[in-house]
């Protein structure tokens, strides 16, 4: 059932206590010049563990702000504020990272356009664990067609 699982990306609501590290920003796009292009990429990443625990999936969402319109919006659909219907996405890792407060897990997000469906994304996490005493090594890649 594992192997089902890690296939797809699972859309749904997550709680703030269940994050273990702090956001990190990966892209910040800007909708009056963005490109075509500019949806392909591979942008670096790096959480840091804000408590002991174990990380079992990586979290994505988007902030968004209409800031050049008489009455600026922003919203975030992140587990930090009020439910909305893009939820959160959650990619699961093959095995659970045991992670101490102030280590870091790395990596890169590598998105793009589907060849045979341009609606569609392929998406690429790449990470890296190393513990603090390096008595623990951990790497892996996630592989997704959405």
């Amino acid at each position: 059932m594992k192997e089902v699982a890690l296939t797809e990306p699972l859309v749904d609501t997550v709680e703030l206590k269940a994050l273990v590290t702090d956001p990190c920003p990966v892209l910040t796009l800007d909708l009056y010049t963005v490109t075509s292009a500019d949806l392909s990429f591979k942008v670096p990443f790096s959480l840091t563990a804000k408590r002991s625990d174990f990380i079992h999936a990586i979290i994505a969402w988007f902030d968004i702000e209409f800031t050049a319109c008489h009455k600026q919006i922003r919203f975030s659909t992140g587990p930090h504020t009020k439910y909305t219907h893009w939820k959160q996405t959650v990619f699961y890792l093959r095995d659970v990272l045991t992670i101490e407060e102030g280590e870091v897990v790395t990596g890169f997000l590598e998105n793009k356009p589907n060849e045979k469906n341009k609606r569609d994304l392929d998406i690429k996490i790449s990470y890296t664990f190393e513990t603090q005493d390096e008595t623990r090594f951990s790497e892996g890649t996630l592989e997704y067609k959405m």
